[in-house]
């Protein structure tokens, strides 16, 4: 070989460094290709299940609104409905309201009628009471022994006031007031007497008073007007109110009791004992549900409506 010559190395005959090496390094990039890929497949199937999710949220979110929107609907429809509801209760409430006051107005009307009709009444009953008496003390079964009561009470009348035996009273009517017999510890009846003459019962009254009553068997009598439930109430509240008893009438315009200044200005006054007071406890105890006193409960029971209205 020359000297200058250099000797090129036979790999094939005399394995290199390299050739050694080259094997180990096939064997990582493989491996590496493998991590990647199985890297890349996995990042895939990540991938692909996100989209999936993605899909799922989706899907759900677009019936959710679907839901949603459908419910909606109904809230409004439902609303709708509740507004409807509440115009016809607002127009049925004011029509009830209008109702309501033109009712209040009759019924003032009428409370003021009623009024009006009761003093009517009130009159009335004390001119169709104007004839009658009523006597006071006489005991229960007193009138049994005589035909009948028209037949006691002249007798009563004429021994008594010192009438003449031979005057007409003209008593149309005699009976003891109405209601149950009392117990015999208990006040009498009174015994009311109807005449035919009105001058007749204003003399046999007028002159009980001037004698300021009489007794018989024992017991004061009196003789008083036949007054009308609704007046003795009255002169009750007086009483209660004054201590006194005022000058009664039989009716709204009806004629005066004799009271005050008395019977046709000469003096005669009625007895202490003698009035409404026995009169009015009579009717009371014979008939306690049918006093005057019962009949104001409607107008009564229309003050305390109108109160709480205002409330």
């Amino acid at each position: 070989m020359p000297k200058g010559q250099l000797k090129k190395p036979n790999h094939d005959k005399v394995p290199g460094k390299h050739a050694v090496n080259n094997k180990p390094l096939t064997e990582e990039s493989g491996a590496s290709e493998r991590a990647s890929s199985s890297q890349r497949d996995t990042e895939g199937q990540r991938d692909e299940g996100n989209m999936a999710n993605l899909d799922v949220i989706l899907r759900e979110l677009r019936e959710f609104r679907q839901e949603n929107g459908e419910q909606l609907r109904d809230i409004r429809e439902d609303i709708n409905k509740t507004n409807n509801r509440i115009d016809e209760a607002e127009e049925r409430i004011a029509e009830a309201e209008a109702r309501l006051e033109s009712v209040e107005g009759a019924v003032s009307e009428l409370l003021k009628l009623q009024t009006h009709m009761e003093a009517r009444l009130t009159d009335q009953e004390g001119r169709s009471r104007r004839e009658n008496i009523r006597i006071h003390g006489v005991c229960e079964g007193a009138e049994e022994n005589l035909p009948s009561v028209i037949s006691f009470v002249e007798t009563l009348l004429k021994e008594n006031l010192e009438l003449p035996p031979s005057s007409d009273l003209k008593i149309e009517r005699a009976h003891r007031a109405l209601g149950t017999k009392p117990p015999a510890d208990a006040p009498p009846r009174s015994i009311v007497v109807k005449f035919a003459s009105h001058r007749t019962k204003e003399e046999i009254i007028k002159t009980a008073w001037q004698k300021r009553g009489f007794v018989y068997k024992e017991r004061k009598v009196n003789l008083d007007h036949d007054y009308s439930p609704e007046v003795l109430k009255n002169a009750k509240n007086m009483w209660r109110q004054n201590g006194r008893y005022p000058n009664l009438r039989l009716g709204g315009g009806g004629n005066q009791g004799y009271g005050g200044k008395g019977f046709a200005g000469k003096g005669v006054q009625a007895p202490g004992d003698v009035g409404g007071d026995d009169q009015a406890a009579e009717l009371e105890h014979s008939f306690p549900g049918e006093t005057p006193a019962s009949r104001t409960g409607f107008k009564e029971k229309l003050e305390i409506f109108r109160r709480s209205e205002r409330l």
